[in-house]
């Protein structure tokens, strides 16, 4: 791999160009630490303690009765914001809407399984499942098949 990297005052900030002819699991590695560098953690709060919680540990988020939950393996911890801004905040971790109250991480997906009217269920790793309205089961899809999934995964 060729790398260039031009330092000039007349550049406001930094930006990456990747010229290439094929997608490569090198150039997946490569997008994998750029993510990394600029890693986003949210707070939550859990027995009246703020925690910090890892995008990544995030199976996904639910709002319920006026509030916002962050769900890792059978914890559910508060998270003081709101979904539209939460989705904003881990759209670069692969998350993605599953349905008007709930955002999921699509590399914690085990499985699928199609429900009779249109919907998905969703078993994450932990064992935890949820499911994909209609309206959203498509672009989850769409991500998928062109690699939406992590490296690791």
């Amino acid at each position: 791999m060729k790398v260039n990297i031009e330092i000039d005052d007349k550049h406001k900030e930094p930006s990456i160009t990747i010229q290439t002819n094929e997608w490569s699991d090198e150039l997946e590695e490569v997008i994998a630490i750029i993510k990394r560098k600029s890693r986003k953690r949210i707070l939550g709060v859990e027995s009246d303690q703020t925690v910090l919680l890892d995008p990544e540990q995030i199976e996904f988020v639910y709002a319920e009765k006026r509030k916002t939950h962050a769900c890792i393996g059978k914890r559910n911890i508060e998270v003081r914001m709101k979904l539209y801004e939460i989705e904003e905040t881990l759209a670069p971790y692969g998350f993605m809407r599953f349905s008007k109250s709930v955002i999921g991480n699509l590399n914690q997906i085990e499985r699928f399984e199609l429900s009779f009217n249109g919907n998905l269920c969703v078993y994450f790793h932990s064992g935890n499942k949820e499911y994909i309205t209609r309206k959203y089961v498509k672009p989850i899809k769409d991500t998928l098949v062109i690699g939406g999934q992590s490296d690791d995964r």
